[in-house]
C-alpha cells in the first residue's frame, strides 16, 4: 500500500493561522444558521445531549430532520440488527448506526432538498453507571457531504470520560458531539485544527484516543499523521494503528488477549529488529497459556524517541511507520515516557498478559534509573507498579561497546545494591531473557545504517531486511541518497 506523500500531509497540517475558538452555544448556532446543512441525530446509551444542544441555542428546524434514542436493546436491534458481540458500545454498532440512518435521510430527502449537504451524527455511549462498574466510554460518528453531489465523508472517534459523575459524563458527550459536527464542517481543510478543536470546553474531561477520517474530501489524508497530532496535541497518550496505516482500538481487537510490546526508534528496522520481533514472539507464544492464535504482537513508537534536537519530523515518522507497516507490524504511538504509562493504559481492556521486549541495555538503563531515583526505599513500591498487572518483560542481549563481549541478562551492568531485586524478579518470571536470537547480527547499530543511507554510503542494505531495502530505496526514506562510487 502506498501512502499520500508528506508534503501533501503537510500542507493540510499546517495551518498558518491560529483558529478562532468558539464557545459549544456558538458552534451550534453557526451549524443552525447554515441552511444547507441538514441531518440526523441518533444516540444510544446516555440520552440525545448533542441534539439537546442544537435544539436549545434555536434555529434547530434548519438543521435537524430527525432525533431519536433507541435506549431499549430489542428496539435498538429491530433497527440496527443484533451484535453477534452482544456488545452495544461498539465500532460496529457505531457503523451500523451511519449506515442506517443516513440511508434513510438520502433516500427520503434528497429529491426535495437537491442542494442540501446531509450528515447523519450518531454515537454509542456507556456512561458511568449506578454501581461505577464502568469508567464511561463511547463512539461517536459524523457522516457528511461537503458537496451535495458527492459520497460523504465519514469522521468517527473513541471517547473516554473522566468525569466521575454520570450527568458531567453526559454533558461533556454533549460538548464532543457539538465540537464533531462543527469541525467536519469548517475545520475539514485544516487537519490539525480539526484534532485540536474536539477539545474545545472539555481538554480535562475527555480523552479521545481514536480518531478516523475516511471519504473522498480525505483520500490524500494519512490516518497515521493524525494519529501522531493526537499525542502532540495531547488528546490522549496512546493511540494505534494497523497494518494499513489505519486507526484502530485496542478494545476492539485486544480484548481479553495476549499482547507483546516492542518499544524501540526503527530508524531503520534493521535484521535485528527483526529477529526480536520474531524470536521474542515466538518465545512469547509458547510460554504463555493463551491460545496462540489470541495473541498478539505491535510496535511502539514513543515521542521521546521520535525527536530529535527536540522536534519531531512528520516525514520522519511517516519513514519509520511504513517500515513497521511493510513489516506486518500494527503500531502504537504513545506519549509513554515510562513504561507504567502505558501499562495503564492497557489495563482496561483486560488483557490476559502482557510483555514489553527491552534491550538488556535499555533494562539496565532503567533499573539503575529507578535505583537513583528511589534511595529513600520506595524502589521495591516502584518495581511493585511496574509488575503488578500481570507483566513480563523479556530482555534481549546486546553486544557491549567494544562489539565483542555480550551483554545478557545474566551479566546486567547494574549497581550491586540491586542485584537482589533482579534476581529474584528473574526468578520469578518476571524478567525472561530471550532464547535463541541471532548472536552475529547484534553488531548491527541502527543509527550507523541510518547515518550510511543519509550519507550514500555503500553496504547499509546488508543489515537491513531485503523488502525493507527496497523500499527505503524507492521511496527515498530516511533521506535516502544513490550510493557513493567508492573510487569517488
Amino acid at each position: 500500500m502506498r501512502y499520500a506523500e508528506p508534503q501533501i500531509i503537510k500542507h493540510y497540517f499546517c495551518g498558518a493561522m491560529q483558529r478562532q475558538r468558539l464557545d459549544t452555544d456558538q458552534k451550534a448556532l453557526e451549524i443552525n444558521l447554515n441552511d444547507r446543512v441538514y441531518g440526523t441525530f441518533a444516540e444510544i446509551g446516555a440520552g440525545q445531549e448533542v441534539a439537546r444542544i442544537f435544539f436549545k441555542v434555536g434555529a434547530a428546524a434548519g438543521t435537524i430532520a430527525k432525533t431519536m434514542s433507541a435506549y431499549d436493546k430489542t428496539f435498538s436491534d429491530k433497527i440496527y440488527g443484533q451484535e453477534e458481540s452482544g456488545r452495544y458500545v461498539c465500532e460496529h454498532r457505531l457503523y451500523k448506526m451511519l449506515d442506517h440512518e443516513y440511508d434513510l435521510l438520502y433516500t427520503r430527502l434528497k429529491e426535495k432538498l437537491p442542494d442540501h449537504l446531509f450528515f447523519v451524527f450518531a454515537d454509542t455511549i456507556a456512561a458511568l453507571n449506578y454501581q461505577r462498574t464502568v469508567a464511561g466510554h463511547g463512539w461517536l460518528g459524523v457522516r457528511f457531504q461537503l458537496d451535495s453531489n458527492s459520497e460523504p465523508n465519514d469522521f468517527v472517534v473513541h471517547a473516554r470520560m473522566l468525569d466521575n459523575d454520570a450527568q458531567l459524563q453526559q454533558s461533556a458527550i454533549g460538548v464532543l458531539g457539538v465540537n464533531m459536527v462543527y469541525a467536519a464542517f469548517n475545520h475539514n481543510e485544516d487537519l490539525t485544527d480539526l484534532v485540536s478543536s474536539l477539545h474545545d470546553g472539555i481538554k480535562e474531561r475527555v480523552r479521545i484516543d481514536l480518531i478516523r477520517l475516511t471519504g473522498p474530501h480525505f483520500r490524500e489524508t494519512d490516518n497515521r499523521l493524525i494519529c501522531l497530532r493526537m499525542i502532540q496535541l495531547g488528546l490522549t497518550d496512546v493511540t494505534m494503528f494497523d497494518v494499513a496505516g489505519q486507526p484502530i482500538h485496542a478494545s476492539e481487537f485486544l480484548y481479553r488477549k495476549a499482547l507483546m510490546v516492542v518499544r524501540g526508534h526503527f530508524r531503520p528496522p534493521t535484521l535485528v529488529t527483526r529477529d526480536v520481533f520474531r524470536i521474542s514472539f515466538e518465545q512469547f507464544k509458547s510460554q504463555q497459556a493463551t491460545d496462540p492464535s489470541q495473541c498478539e504482537l505491535m510496535a511502539e513508537l514513543t515521542l521521546d524517541y521520535l525527536k530529535e534536537d527536540g522536534k519531531i519530523s512528520d516525514e520522519d515518522f511517516l519513514a519509520r511507520s511504513t517500515m513497521l507497516c511493510a513489516s506486518n507490524q500494527k503500531v502504537i504511538v504513545s506519549n509513554c515516557t515510562n513504561h507504567v504509562a502505558l501499562i495503564d493504559y492497557l489495563a482496561d481492556f483486560k488483557i490476559q498478559h502482557l510483555s514489553l521486549v527491552i534491550g538488556v541495555r535499555e533494562l539496565a538503563q532503567l533499573i539503575t534509573q529507578k535505583y537513583e531515583e528511589h534511595v529513600d526505599g520506595m524502589l521495591l513500591s516502584e518495581f511493585g507498579r511496574l509488575f503488578a498487572k500481570n507483566l513480563t518483560v523479556y530482555a534481549y542481549p546486546a553486544l557491549a561497546n567494544d562489539l565483542k563481549s555480550l551483554i545478557t541478562l545474566e551479566r546486567l551492568p547494574i549497581p550491586p545494591g540491586i542485584e537482589f531485586l533482579v534476581r529474584f524478579l528473574v526468578e520469578n518470571s518476571l524478567i525472561i531473557p530471550v532464547d535463541n536470537y541471532n548472536q552475529e547480527i547484534l553488531s548491527i547499530i541502527p543509527h550507523n545504517v541510518y547515518q550510511m543511507i543519509q550519507t550514500g554510503e555503500k553496504g547499509w542494505e546488508q543489515f537491513v531486511p531485503k523488502d525493507l531495502a527496497e523500499i527505503i530505496q524507492s521511496d527515498h526514506l530516511f533521506g535516502f541518497r544513490e550510493s557513493r562510487d567508492s573510487n569517488e
